[in-house]
């Protein structure tokens, strides 16, 4: 698999799954610019929350190989059974759970998750549209698209290990600035692994980990209850300066 837009072959799909699309291929193609460092960072455990049509735990299996273990949920069990199908077309194997979010495995997978992969319901809707069964539950993010990620963050930092990453899939009117920022007071730093601009949205692709130094300076936030300007501007910086280019890549 080379960088750009990363394809793999789907041989199932149901009209009640998410089938890829330009933010499917933005997360693997982030993936992809940070094989390397992938590679280097040696997981043994990857999970997908939310796998859909298993286009993208199918694609990190591909890049990071079969020495480490991987799990995907998801809540519809119709995705489940696509993305079974997409792994054992390419010959890899995750685990599959039908479950929201990480429910009911928190505690067995509690800082042991090395790699998380999230292409979260992002899209702004009515409050009432979150967590409806069926496809719908691929895209309803509430109000500025963030119920559901502000659910999933919490849940990532209790299963990612010391050295685990997150990627995730952002859309400008989630306020990614905001998130990065809401990590950062856990300890995490961050940065924009790819952004993209389609006919539709503005994405970005954002990468998370632990980070010592910000937790010493999530320590101080606490303790002062305020954000230093440095902070503030450090985080903004990623989400201002930078041009979005329909369909282009940039690595930072």
């Amino acid at each position: 698999m080379s960088s750009g837009i990363a394809q793999i072959r789907l041989v199932s799909s149901h009209p009640e799954v998410y089938e890829p699309c330009d933010d499917s291929f933005a997360l693997v193609d982030a993936l992809l610019a940070d094989r390397k460092n992938l590679l280097e960072h040696q997981p043994t455990l990857c999970l997908e929350l939310g796998c859909g049509s298993g286009y993208v735990i199918t694609s990190l299996a591909l890049i990071v190989g079969q020495e480490a273990h991987y799990i995907a949920t998801d809540i519809n069990p119709h995705a489940v059974r696509v993305t079974r199908e997409t792994l054992e077309a390419h010959g890899v194997h995750a685990e599959l759970i039908t479950t929201n979010i990480a429910s009911g495995l928190q505690k067995r997978l509690a800082g042991l998750v090395d790699v998380i992969v999230v292409n979260p319901p992002y899209v702004p809707t009515p409050e009432d549209e979150v967590g409806h069964e069926g496809i719908a539950s691929a895209w309803a993010g509430g109000e500025n698209g963030r119920s559901v990620i502000d659910k999933i963050l919490p849940v990532a930092d209790n299963l990612l290990s010391e050295k685990g990453w997150l990627y995730m899939v952002t859309l400008t009117e989630n306020n990614p600035s905001e998130i990065c920022l809401q990590m950062k007071e856990k300890g995490y730093a961050s940065r924009i692994i790819v952004q993209r601009l389609t006919e539709e949205e503005n994405l970005q692709i954002i990468k998370f980990w632990r980070d010592f130094d910000s937790q010493l300076e999530a320590k101080g936030m606490v303790a002062n209850k305020t954000v230093s300007s440095r902070v503030m501007e450090s985080l903004l910086s990623q989400f201002h300066i930078m041009p979005f280019l329909r369909g282009s890549n940039k690595q930072q």
